[in-house]
């Protein structure tokens, strides 16, 4: 792939505690120039970065229920819909990922369900396993409950665990959701051959925060 081919699939992100509105306007900068599928923010720096790439076609990704997905269902649906009110066209959203390892799997599929109607047809939605705490029976488990929830991707991590993306965790979810959902890898993506490697493996978003160097080289 070339650089601007890999650009296109790649939600640049900055979700650190410590990010500054500088930095969210640099990154919106990088997106613009780059074109980049989205930019992926803590939803307080939504409406700067509508604000900074308006026109841009570069879409506004937020994240729900971050990044521990424990919070109430009513929760996470509010912040679903401040999201899009402040510009969000996509929402990635950590599951409940005590409740999957309970085998809770009514309370996992309706919270997803529940981000999703809260969306109100204005942001796909993405749900973030974070595969590094679950079995591979779990992982197929949360792909199928997403999937019947009505999400349009599943994604491996969210960068704040002990472990990222993996490409097998990649093939798992790809074998699991079919070519119906998106697959979008995130976490410790950081070189070309890092990013190749789960593309290879099927997926068809990246989440990344040193997206520049990867296209770069």
């Amino acid at each position: 792939m070339t650089g601007e081919q890999l650009a296109s699939i790649i939600d640049h992100t900055i979700l650190k505690a410590d990010a500054l509105p500088s930095d969210v306007e640099k990154l919106c900068a990088e997106a613009r120039e780059w074109k980049f599928a989205s930019v992926c923010v803590n939803s307080s720096y939504a409406e700067l970065a509508a604000k900074s790439l308006a026109g841009s076609g570069v879409k506004i990704c937020v994240v729900v229920g971050f990044p521990l997905g424990a919070m109430s269902t009513p929760a996470k649906a509010f912040e679903a819909r401040d999201a899009v009110r402040a510009g969000a066209q996509e929402v990635d959203m950590v599951l409940h990922i005590g409740r999957l390892k309970a085998k809770d799997d009514n309370y996992v599929k309706n919270d997803i369900a529940e981000v999703k109607r809260a969306l109100e047809g204005k942001a796909i939605l993405k749900v973030i396993l974070e595969n590094c705490l679950l079995t591979d029976e779990e992982k197929e488990r949360a792909c199928l409950l997403a999937k019947s929830a009505g999400a349009d991707f599943v994604k491996t991590s969210t960068g704040f665990s002990a472990a990222g993306a993996t490409a097998e965790d990649v093939a798992l979810m790809r074998r699991v959701v079919g070519p119906e959902l998106g697959v979008k890898a995130s976490g410790g993506i950081r070189t070309r051959a890092d990013a190749e490697a789960v593309i290879a493996a099927g997926a068809t978003r990246i989440g990344a925060s040193a997206s520049v160097a990867i296209c770069r080289h």
